[in-house]
């Protein structure tokens, strides 16, 4: 079994012109895709249509070399698509493809490897809590053990959360920051991040010394159930790629950034190199402007302008160190990082094709 992926550009978020063409010259097999994950160029706010835009443009893209109806695309094909393009990042998205079988005995070096699942649905009274984490840790195990992904080699888990409709209101956490919260604690505790002991509905959005280094999860309101990608590296898959992570331990934690190339063979002298900024098919992080107001004992006002959203400070300071550091603007940066590394930093994943 192998990943491939494919990166496209976009001029506006509606624009899979990149993807259709490769579906055209067979370069892509449409049947075969897992997720595609991307970056719009919207505000990254509750307003930001152009997610939903994306979203639907790529279900028609997909419907029309599948011959279904745009509706049932996502019950096979992730779709995921994070707003806001501060600073240099450039609109883009990734397809994940698979191709080939499993070998009859696992190969001697582990290579990307992909999974994707779906929780069962949520009620509004289940989310941000314990049943929601332990859901969405008990399909992240199911993915795992598909994909032949020991828990040891994760290094990259999407999730797309559940918010189900539900009005009037009457349940305080069906919201999109206790929905992340869970969703993040669920893929620490399918990875063996964090004890079961010490989880609780007490401590989701309040104890933040609880977190996952490879969860990445955003919300979706009108969402039922829980979508989730897996990435590790397996033995059990081939091709040239390999992905992994660290932990920016805050907005400005650019050397966690470089150790990590430097553990892929990669020295910061050759960063940035164009050989080297080919071989990158992916950047992914979570930031956040750090709720205590200060970054290395220094006083920020991320929070307290009300000008710009500190979501958007967040992306634009990550997502251009990460693209100085790398030499590409093709990196995707979410933002609310609730129990998604310490506090103020957040999970870094690459994914790097080996020469």
């Amino acid at each position: 079994m192998e990943t491939r992926i494919f990166t496209g550009f976009m001029n506006h978020p509606s624009d899979f012109s990149e993807l259709e063409a490769a579906m055209t010259r067979h370069e892509i097999d449409p049947f075969r895709i897992v997720a595609i994950l991307g970056k719009t160029e919207g505000n990254g706010g509750r307003n930001d249509f152009s997610r939903d835009l994306a979203v639907e443009k790529s279900r028609h893209v997909l419907a029309a070399y599948w011959h279904q109806e745009p509706a049932v695309i996502e019950d096979n094909v992730l779709l995921s698509f994070s707003g806001g393009t501060e600073g240099v990042t450039t609109p883009h998205y990734r397809v994940f493809e698979t191709q080939g079988s499993f070998p009859s005995t696992p190969l001697y070096e582990p290579r990307l490897a992909i999974g994707r699942g779906r929780t069962r649905h949520f009620r509004p009274d289940e989310v941000g809590t314990m049943t929601m984490v332990e859901e969405t840790a008990h399909t992240i195990r199911t993915i795992m053990e598909k994909a032949r992904i020991d828990p040891h080699d994760v290094h990259f888990v999407h999730v797309k959360g559940a918010i189900p409709y539900e009005w009037p209101p009457t349940s305080p956490r069906n919201s999109m920051a206790y929905s992340r919260g869970a969703s993040a604690l669920g893929v620490a505790l399918a990875l063996g991040e964090v004890n079961s002991q010490d989880l609780s509905d007490d401590v989701i959005l309040q104890d933040f010394a609880l977190y996952s280094r490879c969860a990445s999860t955003s919300s979706k309101p009108g969402l039922p159930y829980s979508d989730i990608m897996v990435l590790g590296n397996s033995p059990w898959w081939n091709g040239n790629l390999v992905i992994a992570h660290t932990v920016m331990q805050d907005i400005l934690d650019a050397q966690s950034v470089i150790s990590l190339f430097e553990g892929l063979g990669i020295s910061s002298s050759q960063l940035c190199q164009g050989d080297i900024t080919k071989r990158i098919h992916g950047v992914f992080a979570k930031a956040e402007a750090d709720p205590r107001h200060n970054i290395r004992g220094y006083r920020h006002t991320m929070l307290s302008d009300d000008d710009i959203d500190d979501t958007r400070y967040a992306r634009c300071v990550v997502s251009s160190i990460l693209a100085a550091i790398t030499g590409n603007p093709a990196v995707y940066v979410s933002t609310r990082a609730e129990h998604h590394g310490p506090l103020g930093g957040g999970p870094v994943a690459v994914i790097l094709s080996i020469s």
